[in-house]
C-alpha cells in the first residue's frame, strides 16, 4: 500500500510551553516534527505535563535548525546542531542553546506517539 502525507497537514499537533510537535502517522513510520523556541528547557516545559524527573522517551532523528544540549541521567552530555543525527536514550534533560529556534525531525516513533502527553508515563 502506498501512503503519502504532507508535513503541511499533520495528523496531530501538541503545543507545550516554548514549543510544539506535529505528528505524521503512516504504516511503519511515526514522524514528529518538533519546533522549540529559544529559552526552551525540558524540565520547565514538559516535566510539569508528564510529572517525571527526566524525559523517558527515546529520541532518534536529525536536527534541521538550531542547537540543543542534552544531558543524560548518568551524566553524559553533548550538543547537536544542524545536520546532526542523534539517538538519545530515555532518562535525559535537554535545552535550546542560543537564540535560534530548534527544528528537529524525530523518526523513532515514541516521540510522535507519546511526547508531552500527560497520560503517558514519562515523555
Amino acid at each position: 500500500m502506498l501512503e503519502i502525507k504532507t508535513m503541511d497537514k499533520p495528523d496531530e499537533r501538541r503545543d507545550f510551553p516554548g514549543g510544539h510537535l506535529e505528528a505524521l502517522n503512516l504504516t511503519g513510520l511515526h514522524l514528529a516534527v518538533v519546533t522549540l523556541e529559544p529559552g526552551w528547557r525540558w524540565r520547565e516545559s514538559v516535566r510539569p505535563i508528564v510529572g517525571t524527573d527526566s524525559c523517558q522517551v527515546q529520541h532518534t532523528g536529525i536536527i534541521v535548525r538550531g542547537r540543543m544540549r542534552v544531558r543524560t541521567d548518568d551524566g553524559a552530555e553533548g550538543e547537536v546542531g544542524p545536520g546532526d543525527a542523534y539517538v538519545v536514550p530515555p532518562g535525559h534533560e535537554a535545552w535550546v542553546v542560543g537564540d535560534e529556534q530548534v527544528v528537529m525531525y524525530d523518526v523513532g516513533g515514541q516521540m510522535a506517539e507519546t511526547y508531552a502527553k500527560s497520560s503517558d508515563a514519562g515523555a
